[in-house]
């Protein structure tokens, strides 16, 4: 039987459609409240006059064909990209004066295209269908990421668009060269698509007689099964987010790893000392829009310093921390070296070793990218921690 996935209590959503009245229940996994302002869209609607309705924060209700649904929500996604209707000339963008500011200018342009691409809703009936013409069956990619839920609601195309391409990502998965297999996350569950921090911890030199590891923050649990895979006889792996415990628990069992690692609800760490802890928490101080980017984003670097502080009193004697971090944060201004280090020795910590590489992702060599110059000047470290 599958799981109930918790989520929040989904709001009500109102409209007039004919002459009436009408509401239904709202569902928002970014956590957007429901659109104050709804009209009715369908194959005749202009994706010029759309696109500007959207901007102004008015939602469009499809009822037309779920095909050209799609086909509207791909051009409201080249106007957004371009700032203005097809034909018109784009508006030159502001220069950021730092890095910093291209940081924030480019969240900032996110945001914006996320809630104005997020105006574009449709209609789900009872069981997942969807009353549309040429609809697809996405029952099995909304039960995966909501869970059982039976009854109708409203959401934007754009978030469904998600839930079917991660239902892709769990199905196919992604394959990890340092397992030899392949790790399938689930919605909401990082995908471990930056290989080399995975290829560090399977070629760092592991502590001496290392028979037990923490792993803080599982995510899709491929740093657990590394870690097993490389012989330490048990790791504990911690997380607080349920779907990530799930998505872990399912690929441990599919891998054959799951009598090597317990999976358990923590805050950080659990009880008791290792001789090898590793985390890897999210790179950039900065606060997540969305469930999905708290992988990414750690507000105040929260989970960072949390770790670090805690650090030495979870490790035995002769025992490491293993600490996986991109500095992609002090090249965009918002963390300097000099921060981390101190922060590592007023944890009581000392640095015993660090591993670099450079990323290989398509944005490190992606000239258009806002954030060019502090991706390509990108390096993720695998920092090896002891206690003073």
């Amino acid at each position: 039987m599958p799981e109930q996935i918790s989520s929040p209590i989904p709001q009500q959503i109102h409209w007039e459609e004919n002459g009436e009245q009408h509401s239904a229940l709202w569902r928002s996994e970014t956590g957007m409240p429901p659109p104050k302002r709804v009209i009715i869209a369908d194959d005749t609607t202009n994706a010029d006059v759309a696109y500007r309705l959207a901007c102004e924060g008015t939602a469009l209700l499809w009822r037309g064909d779920f095909q050209n649904a799609r086909q509207l929500l791909q051009a409201l996604a080249r106007r957004a990209d371009h700032k203005g209707r097809a034909g018109k000339k784009a508006k030159a963008p502001k220069v950021p004066a730092s890095p910093t500011e291209a940081f924030h200018l480019h969240r900032q342009a996110q945001s914006q295209r996320a809630r104005t691409l997020a105006m574009l809703l449709i209609p789900f009936d009872e069981g997942y269908s969807i009353p549309l013409r040429r609809a697809p069956d996405v029952k099995l990619a909304c039960n995966e990421a909501y869970g059982r839920y039976e009854q109708p609601f409203i959401a934007s195309l754009r978030e469904l668009l998600g839930l079917i391409g991660a239902h892709e990502w769990r199905r196919t998965g992604v394959e990890i060269p340092a397992l030899g297999a392949r790790i399938h996350p689930h919605y909401g569950v990082f995908s471990p698509v930056r290989g080399e921090y995975v290829q560090m911890v399977a070629d760092a030199p592991l502590p001496a007689g290392a028979k037990l590891a923490f792993d803080i923050g599982v995510g899709t649990g491929v740093l657990s099964a590394v870690l097993a895979k490389r012989g330490i006889a048990r790791v504990i792996a911690t997380d607080q987010d349920q779907r990530a415990l799930r998505c872990a628990r399912e690929n441990l069992a599919l891998l054959g790893y799951d009598s090597q690692v317990e999976l358990q609800v923590a805050d950080l760490f659990p009880e008791g000392r290792a001789p090898l802890v590793v985390c890897n928490p999210p790179w950039v101080p900065a606060r997540p829009s969305s469930p999905i980017e708290y992988a990414v984003y750690d507000p105040d670097s929260g989970m960072l310093r949390g770790f670090l502080n805690g650090l030495s009193s979870h490790l035995t004697p002769g025992g490491e921390g293993w600490l996986i971090l991109s500095d992609l944060a002090e090249h965009l201004g918002l963390r300097p070296r000099a921060q981390l280090l101190e922060w590592i020795a007023a944890a009581g910590l000392k640095v015993l070793d660090r591993i670099d590489v450079r990323p290989v992702h398509p944005r490190a060599a992606d000239a258009t990218d806002p954030l060019h110059a502090a991706r390509a000047a990108e390096v993720t470290s695998l920092w090896r921690l002891g206690a003073e």
